[in-house]
């Protein structure tokens, strides 16, 4: 794309209509005028990350589904395999992020890097990007929900869960936490930084109590079960490809790269904050997530138990046997519920600002409508409005069929992996030429080898994601990821054959340029 310079500087590009109160006249890296308020600092941007992230709590809520792919020991070395390639894909967006601090994130930057196919690139990128957290944002209220009654279902024996009381759960989840996200945006740092907190220090409980309890109530399970009880469960005969499709289980847990990259407008000095709040997120997201595993692994007495156990959510059943009562497990869910609501406001945060992006490049419909930003409450309140509508409809879904819910949801890892392939693949091929280095930048060789195997691990696993689960497989069971994500890219390309006479993109505005304000950088 075309860089933004001074001698370029027009109110046509940047967007004087706009302008904010407070306004200095200058722009952020977006090539737009500022807007949003930056009020996130890097411990409120790190929690947000962290939370959002929710590594332990994710792969703890998926255990049942990713023990079938090698049993524990699948689930530990799936887990730290797949951590390995998502911090090259981390370092990747870093980059970028610190190079073009920019609330489109893959957006903004495949339209950068693919350099004269930056316009279709960027508009791909960006769809994907918003489809896979409107996506992730479902999830995580769903997440919710079902701790919610599986929490009541641990003091009532015999209790049947029903998908709709879950559904109502889950729009209480949903529009409930829209509401904060909308009239709460001044105290959403605190917030988010306080779930980061939560996060931390309800691993450490967790682990502890999982250590701990088992030796007073129904004892531990054997070092050969957590660490080399090889359990292949999925019917393919080949144990080498069960694992890299157990890898998916992994990658849902930690495949968030790119979340606090959204919130570039939001943070003072991102060109260094963001690079530095990854670097946490992933660090405190995998020792947390590899911990937590052990704890629960070696904590459980009965495994046939935890995968047939009635409840939706299995870490009931499993802090039930390590504890040895239902108020233990119910203290122990609590600890995971906190955070899980928080992340649900980091969501709808990330979700929101991508599609405001879109909106205001007049990618999406209604673009006029949904890139304005409420004077009053200092954010994109329609594009808020707008995710909370859509979530409502997914649940819906979910009320008619779960299968199908189930195939929405989890196309989250494929879509929002080939958003993040539409930004570093250019970037790799045009040998790293059409971006200015930010704050970090990976030099020579690191550079080339670290997007080089990000691009062929995103490629080779969207295809490994897309086979069923299990074989043998029927309508039920099957894997719809392939289906969903192709017929919403057949959407997106359909709107862009559409808008593409008129549509421009992001530009690309040099962190050295006079016509940045001072904390855009």
């Amino acid at each position: 794309m075309e860089k933004v310079t001074e001698q370029k500087h027009t109110t046509d590009s940047i967007g004087v209509e706009n302008q904010s109160p407070d306004s200095d006249g200058l722009i952020n890296a977006s090539g737009h005028r500022q807007e949003l308020d930056r009020n996130f600092h890097f411990v409120h941007i790190a929690g947000l990350g962290i939370t959002s992230g929710n590594t332990w709590i994710a792969i703890g809520g998926s255990v049942t589904v990713a023990i079938y792919n090698g049993g524990p020991p699948g689930v530990i070395y799936e887990l730290v395999v797949a951590s390995v390639f998502y911090w090259l894909i981390a370092a990747s967006i870093a980059e970028l992020a610190s190079a073009m601090p920019s609330s489109g994130g893959v957006y903004h930057w495949a339209s950068v890097t693919a350099g004269p196919h930056g316009r279709v690139c960027g508009w791909f990128a960006g769809w994907w990007n918003f489809l896979a957290w409107i996506l992730g944002l479902t999830a995580t209220a769903q997440i919710v929900a079902v701790q919610c009654v599986s929490m009541y279902a641990l003091f009532h024996d015999g209790f049947e869960i029903q998908r709709w009381q879950v559904f109502v759960a889950y729009l209480i989840c949903i529009w409930s936490c829209c509401f904060i996200t909308l009239y709460a945006n001044k105290a959403l740092p605190i917030i988010e930084s306080i779930g980061g907190f939560l996060v931390i220090a309800g691993v450490i409980i967790s682990i502890l109590v999982c250590a701990i309890m088992p030796h007073y109530k129904g004892g531990y399970a054997s070092t050969k079960f957590v660490w080399r009880e090889w359990q292949n469960q999925t019917g393919y005969t080949s144990n080498g490809f069960a694992f890299c499709l157990g890898m998916l289980n992994g990658a849902f847990a930690v495949g968030t790269p790119d979340v606090i990259t959204h919130m570039a407008e939001e943070i003072p000095h991102p060109s260094k904050n963001i690079p530095k709040a990854i670097l946490a997120q992933f660090i405190i997201g995998f020792f947390t997530a590899f911990f937590y595993l052990i704890a629960i692994f070696y904590s459980i007495n009965d495994l046939k138990t935890v995968l047939e156990n009635p409840y939706l959510f299995p870490l009931a059943e499993i802090y039930r046997q390590s504890t040895g009562s239902a108020g233990g497990s119910l203290g122990l869910l609590i600890l995971a519920f906190l955070p899980s609501l928080v992340a649900t406001l980091g969501c709808y945060l990330t979700a929101s600002r991508v599609f405001w992006t879109l909106a205001r490049d007049k990618a999406t419909p209604f673009h006029g409508f949904f890139a304005v930003v409420n004077q009053k409450q200092r954010n994109p309140f329609n594009s808020i409005m707008l995710c909370a509508v859509i979530c409502t409809l997914l649940g819906c879904i979910y009320v008619g069929s779960q299968t199908a819910f189930n195939a929405f949801i989890g196309s989250f890892v494929v879509l929002s992996s080939l958003s993040y392939l539409a930004a570093i693949l250019p970037h790799f091929l045009t040998r790293r030429v059409n971006v200015a280095p930010g704050w970090f930048w990976m030099k020579g060789a690191s550079g080339f080898i670290v997007n080089g195997i990000s691009c062929l691990y995103i490629i080779a696993f969207i295809v490994i994601f897309c086979f069923p689960f299990a074989i043998p497989f029927d309508a039920a069971t099957m894997n719809y990821t392939c289906l969903i994500t192709g017929g919403l890219s057949v959407f997106v390309a359909i709107f862009w054959i559409s808008r593409s006479t008129d549509y421009v993109g992001p530009q690309f505005v040099p962190l050295e340029s006079a016509i940045l304000a001072k904390d855009a950088i």
